[in-house]
């Protein structure tokens, strides 16, 4: 035991050393940077889940197989449907060939053929004489699914043309209601369910109920993504061609879309607009159409808005074949269409919903899961290797250690570059890769750039240089913005100026790849 002595000695000691000690070595110091505050509104964790999966599946089964029709009347005899070798997991397989993680079954289009025993009509399955009228072609694909490693999705479709209270809107809705309730309530999980907005030009006046919709799935399935024209999750991208606009923020205000109709009501905010002057606001009632720039309100849909209130990102549907359901006589988009489509939607912050429609034996045609395999295969080949890697990043600033600039290359979604508050506000801001000795040898053609979006969608103009030399330019990234340069550069230095007045950008990864598919369709 130490002596009296040796303790009183060591504490004169302490109280000696803590006396001659600076005022700054008493001062607190914080253990770590804190990342910035968000710029609203941001995304649920379902949203951002979602946003990474980046391409999805979607398969159109029903009676229009059987029919050769895109649009059924609703008056088809259930016995048409006899799918003679339904398999889903072939289906599984497809969607996981292409890539995808999710995968959306309709499971009742416009003509009202449930492809589940409904007990609310006699309009379904057990009317048909597949599975001796004991078949459940959701339960079957959901459990596929679940057993390929793949989420299940489902579409409903509020228009029904064979059910007779359509038109009665209590009645009605109280039956659509029902059904949600046996589809969100007998299948397990579901991580997305589809609200169509289409409906035939003359079909009969409806009232929906989707306020009443929305809040019963959300109680059902709380993870749940609800997809229509205006979210409340998801939005439609305004066409069907998988392409979303140039310009593309996740953001809109939901009171100026119209479910169904693409119906928006919107200030005066674009003077380019002719349509909107002098601070009137219109009301724009149209149909779904496929091209964007014949429709203001799909305009809206396709860009989005910087301004908008509601975190409602744009998802890109389109048909593998020309149709949505199969027709014999139809074939797949050839690989290099489709890779178009992917750069112009998930390289435009979008997910790509990629409709492959089983025939009618119930399989996906085997010329058509070769594309999708090519497809997936493709998409691997350009992307699994990053010509970054190996790079040095540098930048106008850094917010702190956390957030250093060389957190664009380590390939994670929750970290990333963040410059000061200050940094930036008049002349941009920039990032800048180092490639390393030899790069010469490894030439790009795709430049890939992401937000952490997170924490907002910040990005309102960008450009990128090699060497010094511009090569590419465009206005919002989000998630992913994917440039195709027109020929493989082999440059050193790889500088991304942005500007954003929303707040700093927060950049999660800067890559670099080689396409060799547009180089060979270019020969």
């Amino acid at each position: 035991m130490a002596s009296p002595l040796l303790c009183l000695a060591a504490a004169a000691a302490l109280a000696a050393a803590l006396l001659a000690s600076t005022p700054e070595a008493w001062a607190w110091r914080p253990a770590a940077t804190p990342p910035p505050l968000p710029v609203l509104p941001i995304p649920s964790a379902a949203q951002l889940k979602w946003q990474r999966r980046e391409v999805i599946m979607f398969f159109h089964f029903g009676m229009n197989t059987f029919t050769g029709s895109e649009w059924g009347t609703g008056t088809e005899d259930p016995s048409l449907f006899r799918p003679a070798a339904l398999d889903a997991a072939q289906w599984v397989g497809a969607a996981r060939a292409a890539g995808a993680s999710l995968a959306i079954l309709v499971a009742k289009h416009h003509d009202g053929f449930c492809l589940w025993p409904s007990a609310y009509t006699g309009h379904s399955v057990r009317a048909s004489p597949w599975r001796a009228g004991r078949g459940d072609v959701v339960r079957e694909f959901v459990r596929a699914a679940r057993a390929g490693g793949v989420d299940a999705g489902l579409y409903l479709s509020p228009w029904d043309r064979h059910d007779e209270r359509y038109g009665k809107e209590v009645a009605y809705n109280e039956y659509y209601e029902a059904q949600l309730h046996e589809l969100l309530t007998g299948y397990g999980s579901v991580s997305e369910i589809w609200f169509d907005g289409a409906k035939g030009k003359n079909a009969t006046n409806m009232t929906y109920h989707f306020q009443e919709w929305f809040q019963t799935v959300k109680q059902l399935q709380r993870s749940i993504n609800i997809f229509s024209d205006d979210g409340p999750d998801v939005r439609w991208v305004g066409d069907e061609k998988g392409f979303a606009g140039t310009t593309c923020w996740s953001t809109v205000n939901r009171s100026m879309i119209t479910i169904g109709e693409a119906g928006i009501e919107k200030y005066v905010r674009d003077q380019s607009v002719s349509s909107f002057v002098n601070g009137v606001v219109h009301r724009l009632i149209t149909p779904r159409i496929a091209h964007p720039s014949l429709c203001l309100a799909c305009r809206y849909l396709n860009e989005g808005d910087p301004r908008g209130r509601d975190w409602v990102p744009p998802e890109c549907d389109v048909s593998i074949r020309p149709g949505w359901f199969w027709h014999k006589n139809e074939t797949a988009k050839p690989l290099i269409q489709l890779l178009e489509i992917y750069y112009n939607s998930v390289g435009r912050n979008c997910v790509l919903l990629l409709n492959a429609p089983p025939n009618s034996t119930g399989l996906v045609e085997d010329a058509d899961v070769a594309r999708l395999r090519e497809f997936g295969s493709a998409v691997a080949t350009i992307f699994g290797t990053d010509l970054a890697a190996g790079s040095a990043a540098r930048a106008s600033s850094e917010r702190g250690g956390a957030f250093a600039a060389r957190n664009v290359l380590d390939g994670r979604d929750d970290t990333y570059w963040a410059p000061t508050a200050e940094d930036g506000r008049r002349n941009g801001y920039w990032i800048e890769l180092l490639r390393p000795p030899g790069s010469a040898a490894r030439p790009f053609n795709v430049v890939r750039i992401q937000e952490h979006v997170a924490l907002g969608q910040r990005v309102e103009r960008h450009a990128v240089y090699v060497d010094g030399a511009p090569v590419a330019n465009g206005t919002t990234v989000g998630h992913k913005r994917l440039h195709r340069l027109p020929r493989a550069v082999a440059g050193g230095t790889v500088r991304v100026w942005i500007a954003a007045r929303r707040g700093p950008p927060l950049l999660s990864a800067v890559g670099l790849h080689h396409d060799p598919f547009v180089e060979a369709d270019a020969l």
